[in-house]
């Protein structure tokens, strides 16, 4: 059995130095990985890579990057093939939403292109600058952060759009460089319990005053809960490592049941789904 590992695949993930970021490179360096990772301020990454050289035996390396910014991301790339000799997996997760642009006609211009810019230009100048260094290196596997957003309606304008955009990118990808050994797929998360959501959960339910944002939120998710980084760091591993060796272009979707279809009181009202089977 192919072991899940990431020894002798240095990896980049940018938008590290919290949440989800934070926890994958904390996965891969547990598996042994060499890991390069960014963010917009050197000094919190900083601090990640020391507290995950220390904690695990893969080498974690800081680095300041502006992921919109091409010739930060030729940086990125160039001194992260210096450090580890090469690159065998890339982890688009930098990104973010707005929530003043949550409908259209509230979105203007300048939010909408700044959410492109954060979420699928970013990612496109990562994938296209690592891509040769990639194929020099024998192949590897590219995961792109979408989420749920892509998928269905649900809000965030500017952000939905951007990140139904990595699908096609993503498959694009999978498509042209499969033949060269590069895999590429996206991971679209539903809500996932970071420190971030948490807050935003709270703001939304202060700005609103309609009760609890977190149970209205957690009514939509058949499972009951919402996921943790944690979970999407065990994905993206699986997906970075050889286990997954035949599994390209796809949208690997982890929401708890969200886009299975109506909201489950819904469901609960309609048709008695909540009755235990006997």
């Amino acid at each position: 059995m192919v072991e899940l590992s990431l020894r002798d695949r240095p990896a980049i993930v940018t938008g590290a130095s919290r949440g989800i970021g934070r926890e994958i490179a904390a996965r891969f360096a547990e598996s042994g990985g060499d890991v390069a990772i960014c963010s917009r301020s050197y000094d919190d990454v900083e601090t990640v890579a020391t507290e995950l050289t220390d904690e695990y035996d893969g080498r974690v390396v800081p680095f300041e990057c502006d992921v919109t910014d091409s010739d930060a991301v030729r940086d990125l790339v160039d001194q992260t093939i210096e450090e580890f000799g090469g690159i065998r997996a890339l982890v688009n997760n930098a990104g973010g939403s707005d929530e003043s642009a949550n409908l259209l006609h509230r979105c203007d211009e300048e939010t909408f292109e700044r959410m492109l810019d954060l979420n699928l230009k970013s990612q496109f100048l990562l994938s296209k600058e690592v891509l040769p260094a990639m194929v020099a290196s024998g192949g590897g596997s590219m995961i792109h952060m979408g989420s749920v957003n892509g998928l269905f309606g649900i809000g965030l304008s500017g952000y939905s759009e951007a990140k139904s955009g990595l699908l096609a990118l993503s498959r694009n990808i999978a498509a042209h460089y499969g033949q060269h050994g590069v895999r590429s797929n996206v991971l679209s998360a539903g809500t996932i319990e970071t420190e971030n959501r948490r807050r935003e959960m709270e703001n939304t339910e202060e700005r609103t005053n309609e009760g609890s944002a977190r149970d209205q939120w957690l009514d939509q998710y058949p499972l009951g809960r919402f996921g943790t980084p944690e979970e999407v760091a065990d994905t993206a591993l699986f997906l970075a490592s050889e286990r997954s060796s035949f599994i390209t272009g796809e949208n690997v979707v982890l929401d708890g049941g969200l886009t299975t279809g109506l909201a489950t009181p819904f469901l609960n009202e309609m048709y008695d789904a909540d009755e235990r089977p006997q």
